[in-house]
């Protein structure tokens, strides 16, 4: 895994752990064709499709209706931050469930596996939200 500032994002890059947080954030049934690829700016998956078209989604909801093209250099050279290393900002209640961006008791910062259970947490609540509709 290699993470840094790439310009204004942040990139987590996963690598060789890809398949592994593919299967462990629940993409394989939710994002058919694509193979994730790492995270942007702790918000967004960046994914690739079967002709290698790289796109970003966000994590919650994982809808491919927000589906956005997004270009990256193979192997970009990332700067190092040891401030946010390690660790993902994430919004207490997600921006689509009414969380607000802004505000210090809304944002947590926390490690990878906690992230991955989070994402599959909020993402089966919207569904089920969206699937009562």
């Amino acid at each position: 895994m290699r993470e840094g500032w790439s310009g204004d994002d942040y990139l987590i890059l996963f690598d060789e752990d890809a398949a592994r947080l593919h299967a462990a954030y629940g993409l394989t049934s939710t994002l058919p064709g694509y193979r994730l690829l790492g995270l942007r700016s702790w918000d967004d998956f960046i994914i690739e499709d079967s002709r290698g078209a790289r796109f970003t989604i966000p994590t919650v909801p994982t809808d491919p209706s927000y589906l956005a093209p997004f270009e990256i250099a193979d192997g970009p050279t990332l700067e190092p931050d040891e401030k946010v290393h390690g660790r993902i900002k994430w919004y207490v209640t997600p921006l689509v469930f009414g969380g607000a961006p802004d505000l210090d008791d809304n944002v947590s910062w926390i490690p990878l596996d906690q992230h991955t259970k989070l994402v599959v947490w909020w993402n089966q609540k919207y569904l089920e939200l969206r699937t009562s509709r």
